[in-house]
């Protein structure tokens, strides 16, 4: 029976997390109570938990975490500003002729707004706001319109810079080393946070691509579910206009992105650059006032303080589970699958999946993946692949009825009269792009691999 303990406590803490309880709490709770039945029973050396205190100064003196409230300030930031808006609007006058055209200008405007923001929920919520009114007065069909905004919302969790890469990178980073050493490597490769943001650049435009043909395909097979607009003269925008509102998140992308990219600027550093651009951007828009500038502080700080008591929850709880031999009894199992590491790959995949419905992607990073990602690294997955595929995989996840998170922040705020089974049906297509494309990566792992070893050459 004490065998199965680590199984039970994830079990646990699903089912607390289940009924409402605090995440952070939830896992640090239930790790300390297992342990101390285990203390009691003579199943666990309570020296183990002596190594708390490094682990917390470990994370406290993390130096790629620091970027993480860096880029949810860029985020805020930019949210609380009128440039994704007017962006919108202009874009939409811009493409109001093209078929499809107030839908493919929503997934750029996505796009650009997911690499500024890089929260899920954030783009979902401004995204529903901004344009779903717009499309269904345009006459795109409910499940068309709210599809298109729950997908290009996601977005933000692929597209760099994401927070979710960047949490992702700093554990698989921790995950690759201890694989190599286990394989009696011991000067171990590094992977870096950047890595992520190169691999993940291939993938995140090829499902924009897609999400742009099948809004075509949709305007030439049901032309009356996605109409092109006629253009009135008074909505004709110029090109000062266009410019005037593209120009600076584009320009705040390419000074991040691009710094990382060419090695002048480590990802933290690139993320204080966007949060300073970001705070100049809305200043100069005469967004910053003191009140909003209040605000901006405020949520970030009950952010990045939410991500970081997750953090070292999950280590207590990681800690714990590899106290009761958590980790053997998945090494063990996995290398009993038929199939190797394809099978092992694939069950993963299907369970972070499944959490995905329940658990946000920061808890999914910080408690799954250490458990599995040595694992499955020793078994010789590329760590950088491993990252884009788990990033694909939770934003599926995401959209997929009935507990996708991005079909909760869209409903909360729709129009009545637009019906959750829309919701439901419109993401569907878009849920079968993004596994055909999760599937090309399996089959092509080149498409997220030769980049950043192009950019390492």
């Amino acid at each position: 029976m004490i065998e199965l303990l680590p199984l039970l406590m994830f079990v646990l803490v699903c089912v607390c997390l289940m009924l409402g309880y605090n995440v952070a709490f939830t896992l640090a709770g239930t790790a300390l109570t297992c342990a101390g039945l285990g203390i009691l029973t003579g199943h666990f050396d309570a020296n183990l938990l002596r190594a708390m205190p490094d682990r917390i100064y470990g994370t406290m003196n993390n130096y790629t975490l620091i970027a993480v409230p860096l880029f949810v300030l860029m985020g805020v930031m930019m949210e609380r500003s009128r440039l994704a808006e007017e962006l919108l609007n202009n874009m939409s006058r811009l493409c109001g002729r093209l078929p499809a055209g107030m839908g493919i200008s929503v997934v750029l405007v996505g796009m650009l707004l997911a690499a500024c923001t890089g929260i899920v929920g954030a783009t979902v919520v401004t995204m529903g706001l901004m344009s779903l009114p717009a499309m269904l007065k345009r006459g795109y069909s409910p499940q068309l319109a709210t599809g298109t905004i729950c997908a290009t919302g996601t977005l933000g969790q692929i597209i760099p810079p994401s927070i979710a890469l960047v949490l992702l990178g700093d554990v698989l980073s921790s995950a690759y080393q201890q694989a190599q050493l286990k394989m009696g490597i011991f000067n171990p490769q590094p992977v870096s946070v950047g890595d992520l943001f190169v691999g993940a650049i291939v993938p995140g435009f090829l499902l924009v691509l897609l999400y742009i043909l099948y809004l075509l395909f949709v305007s030439m097979r049901r032309p009356d579910d996605a109409p092109s607009g006629q253009a009135d003269d008074d909505e004709e925008v110029s090109t000062r206009e266009l410019l005037s509102s593209l120009f600076p998140p584009v320009l705040l992308i390419v000074l991040v992105l691009g710094s990382i990219i060419s090695g002048a600027a480590t990802p933290t550093e690139a993320a204080g650059v966007g949060a300073l651009g970001a705070t100049l951007l809305a200043w100069k828009k005469r967004q910053l006032t003191r009140q909003k500038l209040s605000e901006i502080a405020r949520s970030t700080t009950e952010i990045t303080a939410m991500v970081f008591t997750i953090l070292l929850g999950a280590s207590i709880f990681s800690l714990v589970f590899r106290g009761f031999g958590g980790e053997e009894m998945i090494t063990d199992f996995f290398h009993a699958l038929p199939g190797g590491v394809v099978s092992a790959t694939l069950i993963v995949m299907l369970v972070i999946f499944l959490l995905g419905f329940i658990l946000d992607f920061i808890e999914i990073t910080f408690v799954v993946v250490p458990i599995v990602g040595p694992v499955l690294l020793a078994m010789g997955l590329d760590p950088v692949w491993l990252g884009i595929m788990i990033a694909l995989n939770l934003q599926t996840s995401f959209l997929t009825p009935p507990f996708g998170f991005a079909l909760f922040y869209l409903r909360g705020v729709a129009p009545d009269n637009v019906p959750t089974s829309a919701i439901y049906r419109g993401v569907v297509p878009f849920i079968v792009l993004q596994l055909a494309l999760m599937l090309c990566l399996a089959l092509w792992p080149q498409l997220v691999t030769w980049l950043p070893s192009y950019m390492h050459s």
